[in-house]
């Protein structure tokens, strides 16, 4: 009788998502605070548009390079620490052999049944590296390309974000008549992000939409208030 293949469905861009949330969370409050605040200064709503504008390319700018280098910093940490492992299993085996067979021991092996699984990595020098990284340190391989698409991501979600809150200011010449519109547009795109990032990381559309809603609005809010009082 043929087996059916099982196959297990995973969600694994979660690193993408962190990204966009970083991107976006910060792209809808931002730009909104400082709108929000300048409208208490002007009623021009085009002068709102450019600050807003040229706030939205210098904040992509600065994440986008944060986003950079985290990643980068996360490959060279990951070499560093490889490269300390590999000089510790040909200087110090025996210690390190013994670091595995406690390893495996916390995870439920006897020490029987741990032997062979260290004296078969002892002719493996490369998998008892790369045992020792996972199991030892937790640490996975990297992506490369890791830093360069989490500036993407991160700068690319900032633009869309920035650009919601500043749509009403660009429709209508009042400032006054536009921040009402950029309040409701704002919270409407939080929520809407929250659901699609629940349905993405696989938590409940409501309560993530409704956490988002609140989390944002309460951080926009407070951006506002101190911009309201330095205007």
């Amino acid at each position: 009788m043929p087996l059916t293949p099982h196959v297990e469905q995973h969600f694994t861009g979660s690193l993408v998502v962190r990204d966009t949330v970083i991107g976006m969370s910060d792209g809808l409050t931002v730009p909104f605070a400082l709108a929000a605040g300048l409208s208490g200064a002007v009623d021009t709503a085009a002068i709102i548009v450019t600050a807003g504008l040229a706030e939205i390319a210098a904040g992509s700018i600065a994440m986008g390079l944060g986003g950079y280098l985290a990643g980068k910093s996360d490959v060279e940490h990951y070499a560093n620490e490889r490269a300390r492992e590999e000089q510790e299993i040909a200087e110090k085996p025996e210690l390190e052999a013994a670091e595995v067979m406690e390893l495996l021991v916390s995870h439920g092996l006897t020490r029987e049944e741990s032997m062979p699984v260290v004296n078969a990595l002892k002719k493996r020098p490369d998998a008892w590296r790369d045992f020792m990284m996972r199991f030892e340190l937790g640490l996975e391989p990297p992506d490369p390309s890791r830093a360069r698409r989490s500036a993407l991501v991160i700068a690319g979600a900032y633009v869309a974000g920035g650009i919601v809150p500043l749509l009403p200011y660009m429709a209508v010449a009042h400032a006054s008549s536009a921040l009402p519109w950029s309040v409701a547009v704002t919270l409407l795109a939080l929520g809407v992000f929250g659901w699609i990032k629940g349905r993405f990381t696989g938590a409940p559309r409501g309560r993530s939409a409704l956490q988002t809603v609140l989390i944002g609005g309460l951080a926009a809010g407070a951006a506002f208030l101190i911009a309201r009082l330095i205007s």
